[in-house]
């Protein structure tokens, strides 16, 4: 598996900047969810073998992310909702492309921490597909405490 760098911001102009950002607009569907920990170098499905979601950029800049683990089921108590969480990530905000790079401005979010901040994510564009990486950083939803870093696919919706 190839996993881009992170770490290292390519360098930019606001040609190839205006040419992903072409290339993202539209709406995407989840194809995985994986998870490295920086710890162990240990890979997990962290949304399960199945996961579901979608991703939409807008022309005027906006992104919309609802990811969704699988087996997901209505909650009957409190610790239902709890667990629910732990396979969750949404999110909606500004971008901005610097390079390979998105960068959203997050407006709203599952996680209230994420409210205010900004989120970078690598993104590979081929065809059809979309292979996105974040950088190393400690996730509210699994590996408490732990770094990790997410590699998610994803495929133009059709």
């Amino acid at each position: 598996m190839t996993i881009p760098s992170v770490t290292v911001q390519t360098p930019h102009d606001s040609a190839q900047d205006e040419a992903l950002r072409q290339q993202l607009i539209g709406t995407w569907d989840l194809v995985s969810y994986e998870v490295e920990e920086k710890e162990t170098g240990a890979f997990f499905n962290a949304m399960g073998p199945s996961p579901r979601g979608r991703v939409i950029f807008t022309e005027d800049g906006w992104v919309a992310f609802n990811l969704e683990g699988s087996h997901r089921y209505a909650a009957t108590g409190k610790s239902d909702y709890a667990d629910l969480m732990k396979t969750l990530v949404a999110y909606i905000g500004r971008y901005r492309v610097e390079g390979n790079q998105w960068i959203t401005e997050v407006h709203t979010a599952w996680a209230p921490e994420w409210v205010g901040t900004e989120q970078r994510r690598t993104v590979i564009v081929r065809d059809n597909c979309a292979e996105v990486t974040t950088p190393w950083r400690k996730m509210p939803n699994w590996l408490q405490g732990k770094l990790s870093r997410s590699i998610i696919r994803f495929q133009r919706a059709s």
